[in-house]
């Protein structure tokens, strides 16, 4: 469970772990997309042809699609719209064909995208999600793959609540089990194969908050609709945010080894938000942590030490802390005052 605003994670179990994900893999393809498109490298008339691969893959399959015909042209606006409502096969490839000549560079584009946006789990070995052992993610990166698609593609994203799709005289429904059944909520994409299981990335808004839940592995569409509604449910009024610190606030300060200040402010370098369980918050300590004192000079802006927040029942978070100004080191009789400081008494 993560709370969208803030990226802070509410609850998790085994949520590090690399898992298949099926189409909730998807995400990164739609990410992919929305990148080119805000870039200005395709737009939503863009047409990309309909290839016997893509066809044959897709709308052939057993797997879900768009009956895209072969050899047909069709937009971006109708191919992402499938990608994203009814988790279309077909689309999805026919977009990566169309964008970097074959699904196999767009997937190889899907992984270097996905380290540099710190989603260190994500290995992906097609666009579909369909079974391979090699195409894995965690469910904490499935969560922060949806709230950049939240967060930055807002537009796009309006796309993930629509509930069904028509496109060549067949309309097709959003499989997503909280739209209509949870107040608030708006996507975000379902998952089943024969080795995950049934799963959900989901997101909801209310009171102003946002929610997204990871969870798979149910065996039926039925239990990952209770489920669904359980965890989303639970997300809002069993879990809370709690800020710490804002970005540049000082947090306390580190001593400095022979420099011209003994002392530097230490700020947050961003927010400082944790979550957790209601109950468990009011039970946390937190200490600053570095090893020091730091010896000069010290650049501004340098993360140092970090803010340590642990407690029973919660596990243990760390924020970086940077110097808040630069130190330089102090003039040489200060310097051989202290050398012969600590040969005579030791370190203080």
């Amino acid at each position: 469970i993560m709370d969208a605003a803030s990226g802070a994670e509410l609850y998790c179990n085994e949520c590090g772990v690399p898992m298949p994900p099926a189409s909730m893999s998807k995400l990164m393809t739609v990410l992919m997309v929305a990148e080119r498109l805000q870039a200005g490298q395709l737009s939503m008339d863009t047409q990309f042809q309909v290839s016997e691969n893509a066809w044959r893959h897709g709308a052939m399959s057993d797997g879900s699609h768009m009956f895209l015909p072969i050899h047909s042209q069709v937009s971006v606006r109708d191919l992402l719209s499938g990608l994203i409502i009814v988790s279309a096969n077909d689309a999805a490839i026919v977009l990566a064909e169309g964008i970097s000549g074959s699904e196999e560079a767009f997937v190889h584009a899907m992984n270097r995208r996905a380290q540099e946006l710190g989603l260190t789990t994500a290995r992906f070995r097609n666009t579909t999600g369909l079974p391979d052992p090699n195409h894995v993610i965690s469910a904490r990166d499935l969560a922060r793959l949806a709230r950049i698609l939240i967060r930055d593609y807002p537009e796009l994203y309006r796309l993930y609540s629509q509930r069904e799709f028509r496109f060549n005289n067949r309309t097709q429904q959003n499989r997503n089990p909280l739209l209509g059944a949870f107040a608030g909520a708006d996507g975000v994409k379902t998952g089943h194969t024969n080795a995950s299981g049934y799963g959900l990335v989901g997101s909801a808004e209310m009171n102003g908050q946002r929610r997204i839940i990871v969870f798979n592995g149910m065996r039926t569409m039925a239990e990952r609709r209770s489920e669904a509604i359980r965890l989303m449910q639970a997300a809002f009024h069993d879990f809370s945010v709690t800020q710490i610190a804002a970005a540049g606030e000082q947090i306390g300060e580190a001593g400095v080894r022979l420099g011209g200040r003994r002392a530097v402010p230490l700020l947050a370098r961003e927010d400082i938000i944790i979550g957790g369980p209601r109950g468990v918050q009011t039970g946390l300590t937190a200490s600053i942590v570095y090893t020091g004192p730091l010896p000069a000079p010290v650049r501004k802006d340098d993360v140092v030490a970090q803010l340590v927040i642990e407690g029973p029942g919660y596990e243990t978070q760390r924020f970086d802390l940077v110097a808040g100004r630069n130190v330089g080191r102090a003039n040489w009789f200060s310097r051989a005052f202290e050398g012969l400081r600590l040969s005579l008494f030791g370190p203080s």
